[in-house]
């Protein structure tokens, strides 16, 4: 049995979907708010509770062999990113799991002050390490399911937002390759007590995307790049009556202002494991565009 954190999720989905056709069985961590009729319908066993819960987390991992943890907190790290990983970790020793998969994400070790979810994936990262536990650490740069609507938007207008320094480079990642390596991790040994850097097969430039979205619709990008600076202003104003979104805005302005990409070494290695060529991410939206 497969416990799966963040079952609606982007990458938390198609895992289970993965999973299911391999005739695995899943139990899918949901929210009560949260739509988990595919999962169920699917064949997965909905297990319904709140990640802020010890008991919860205590009750759905029993009676499981794999822990795939893919949630992500939106804007409580300390209660999502951080303490609910260490409860799960704990309950995971305490009932003899066999291996637990842990999504964190690429730059966690850079010690960002500002970024509180790199914080609290990097202390996570340790204390998995620390556990006694089989695990794979996977470090993921940017989802191409995350651009989906900002294409679906360029499709409509023509326009791309894009702030801070358009020369900065990430090595997006296919959302459904990233789902492969996380459930293959599980019994490759060559993924088993690693930290895997993530990422797709083409370091780009952030203004590489518009371009990309241009060639998909047949369209002349019209690109709006305000400096960073905005995002500051933005938390200022907000700080004075949500402490919590400008919390959230620093993990916002840390990806804006740094670079995240995997090196070529890092993507020949992860492809050499796990044994399949990374999508790029034109074709990744082009599949999911239907263009």
């Amino acid at each position: 049995m497969f416990l799966v954190t963040g079952a609606t999720g982007g990458i938390g989905r198609r895992v289970v979907r993965l999973l299911r056709q391999q005739e695995k069985s899943v139990r899918a961590f949901v929210r009560l708010t949260s739509r988990y009729s595919e999962l169920e319908h699917r064949g997965a066993d909905i297990f319904i509770g709140d990640l802020h819960r010890e008991k919860d987390i205590e009750k759905a991992t029993q009676g499981v062999q794999y822990i795939i943890s893919t949630h992500g907190s939106g804007s409580d790290s300390l209660s999502i990113d951080y303490r609910a990983n260490i409860e799960l970790i704990d309950q995971a020793k305490a009932h003899g799991v066999e291996h637990f998969v842990f999504i964190s994400v690429l730059g966690s070790e850079r010690g960002y002050e500002d970024a509180l979810v790199f914080k609290a994936k990097r202390e996570v990262e340790r204390y998995l390490v620390n556990s006694g536990l089989n695990y794979t650490i996977l470090r993921p740069s940017g989802l191409a399911s995350n651009l989906l609507p900002l294409a679906e938007q360029f499709r409509e207008t023509g326009l791309y937002l894009l702030i801070g320094d358009p020369k900065n480079r990430s090595s997006i990642v296919s959302t459904d390759d990233l789902a492969r390596i996380v459930v293959d991790a599980v019994t490759f040994a060559e993924a088993r007590n690693q930290i895997l850097p993530v990422g797709g097969p083409e370091i780009l430039q952030r203004e590489d995307i518009p371009r990309i979205f241009g060639r998909i619709f047949n369209k002349e990008p019209i690109v709006i790049n305000p400096p960073v600076l905005v995002i500051d202003g933005l938390r200022s104003a907000i700080g004075l009556f949500n402490p919590q979104t400008q919390t959230a805005l620093g993990t916002y302005r840390t990806l804006l202002s740094n670079e995240f990409f995997c090196t070529k070494d890092e993507i020949t290695k992860l492809e050499k494991i796990f044994g399949f060529q990374l999508e790029t991410l034109e074709s990744f939206l082009r599949r999911y565009l239907a263009v």
